[in-house]
């Protein structure tokens, strides 16, 4: 194929490749929730365990076929699954514009897509998965120092700041309480993150994942039905997507900043 030909149906490839990665993330996450293998059985209904034939696992376009229905049972299909498909497809046509095809592009499809799932898991249950983050961490490490344009350095100091940092804001903010407001799941997402972005990454990135975790908080806070500021809310995914926007146009804020 002629390299600008290549180049320029790069974005929509990995568009549907990522969409097709959104399928199996949903599995990841719903299996993982239900404590059930990621292997068998294939793949079936949630509701009636009704296989699913080759047309129903198209990523959204099943979803919109259907009409967020089972097939079988007629029972509601979770709008997670179209979502997660669409974040997924969304994120590697971003990194494919960004940094087009090379180990950059592979290894932020890969830590993104670990983001996604852990985040949806942490969104449903208030966990994030020591089988995603630990292995994770040590992953983003040495993906960072071989495959990406930073030091070993940069991305130990940042492993270190980032989950050292919020282990002491835990037990800080434990004994000024009495009580955990930060889960331990968070500090080791925080060494895979501040692995793979290093520690020049860790201001902005827990910057905007505090903002968007902010906003989100006071949402709850204004609904009646909310426990007012005892209203727990996950902050995992705010942090996946801090990493994320830091991903994409980290730099450009940095330079504008200065």
């Amino acid at each position: 194929m002629d390299a600008a030909l290549w180049t320029n149906c790069f974005p929509l490839i990995a568009t549907i490749f990522g969409l097709i990665l959104g399928s199996f993330y949903n599995v990841c996450i719903h299996r993982y929730l239900n404590e059930t293998s990621i292997i068998r059985p294939g793949s079936h209904c949630p509701s009636c365990s009704q296989a699913l034939a080759w047309w129903e696992n198209i990523p959204i376009i099943s979803y919109l076929l259907l009409k967020g229905r089972c097939r079988s049972c007629r029972q509601t299909i979770s709008l997670r699954y179209p979502a997660v498909e669409a974040v997924s497809g969304l994120w590697a046509l971003l990194i494919a514009l960004k940094f087009g095809l090379g180990w950059p592009w592979l290894v932020y499809l890969v830590f993104g897509g670990v983001l996604i799932i852990i985040s949806f898991i942490d969104l449903d249950s208030f966990l994030l998965p020591d089988i995603y983050t630990i292995p994770g961490a040590g992953a983003a490490f040495l993906c960072a120092g071989l495959l990406l344009p930073l030091s070993w350095s940069d991305a130990f100091i940042g492993a270190l700041a980032g989950g050292g940092g919020f282990w002491l804001i835990q037990k800080t903010y434990k004994a000024l309480k009495g009580f955990e407001g930060l889960g331990s799941g968070d500090i080791k997402l925080m060494f895979l993150l501040g692995a793979l972005l290093g520690w020049q990454a860790l201001p902005i990135m827990i910057f905007l994942s505090s903002v968007s975790g902010l906003a989100v908080s006071l949402v709850f806070l204004l609904k009646k039905e909310s426990n007012g500021l005892q209203t727990a809310v996950p902050f995992g995914p705010f942090l996946s997507l801090g990493a994320m926007i830091y991903i994409l146009i980290g730099p450009e804020i940095w330079s504008w900043y200065l």
